[in-house]
């Protein structure tokens, strides 16, 4: 699977995955101090940023499929991984499936049930339906400090902070993302994430106490489902925890992965 990607710093290599309707440029605020460590390949996924989307189904398993055969063929087999939301959910199932070494998952998608299934659909698909239509003036809107909070309250508790830059980036790859609705309808309605309480390298998931996608009641049935895995609250994060708290999670993803090298 040829996917677009970005090579940064030196090191033992780490791998960055962007959720739903991103790239690899959501991770620009932390994406400096961690080359400074390690060798940093930050990816689109099939369907986001420059990577063209998947033939036939796209699902977490067809994703989970096409990252594998990433890290197959660039020789990053075991490698340490990173993802955030959708991100997250998707190295939580690679290391699931035993082909990565030290996961570390900010918020991962996969945990909610009963109304925190339509909670979370019928909040962000009228919201990617409005992005697109504001694409003419998103440059105009991001520029604020009003408009990035109007923007992006649901991703982050401090959107008025974020970068300009960033927020229209990820403003555009959402409304660009051919594969954001499919996704969107499979990671309400499908299955959840299944767990395992044996991966090759240590788990550690990451939740804002303040996230108000992936709700952090859902902490504790992620660590039902990963009963080895060890919990990191952000206690002033909202989803994005890269966004929010660009220095602790930096350093929770460093000591987290210390211990490969």
């Amino acid at each position: 699977m040829k996917m677009n990607h970005i090579r940064r710093g030196t090191g033992m290599p780490l791998v960055l995955v962007h959720g739903l309707g991103g790239s690899w440029r959501t991770w620009t605020p932390v994406l400096d101090k961690l080359a400074a460590e390690r060798e940093v390949i930050a990816v689109d996924l099939p369907g986001h940023g420059e990577t063209p989307a998947l033939s036939g189904e796209v699902s977490i398993d067809t994703l989970a499929d096409a990252v594998t055969s990433f890290l197959d063929a660039n020789d990053l087999s075991g490698v340490d991984v990173v993802g955030n939301s959708m991100g997250g959910r998707l190295v939580l199932e690679l290391a699931r499936r035993g082909t990565v070494g030290t996961t570390v998952a900010l918020d991962p998608g996969g945990f909610w049930k009963g109304w925190e299934r339509y909670f979370f659909y019928v909040t962000l698909a009228p919201s990617i339906r409005l992005v697109r239509l504001l694409q003419p003036v998103m440059r105009q809107l991001t520029g604020s400090a009003i408009g990035r909070t109007l923007l992006l309250a649901q991703l982050s508790a401090r959107p008025w902070d974020l970068s300009a830059d960033v927020a229209r980036e990820e403003m555009r790859t959402f409304a660009d993302s051919p594969s954001f609705d499919e996704l969107l309808r499979r990671l309400a309605f499908g299955p959840s994430q299944p767990g395992t309480d044996s991966t090759p390298g240590s788990v550690v998931i990451g939740w804002g106490r303040k996230d108000r996608v992936t709700l952090p009641r859902q902490a504790k049935r992620a660590l039902d489902r990963f009963p080895s895995a060890h919990l990191y609250w952000f206690e002033d994060s909202g989803h994005y925890p890269h966004w929010d708290a660009p220095d602790e999670a930096t350093e929770l993803i460093l000591a987290s992965t210390a211990n490969d090298e």
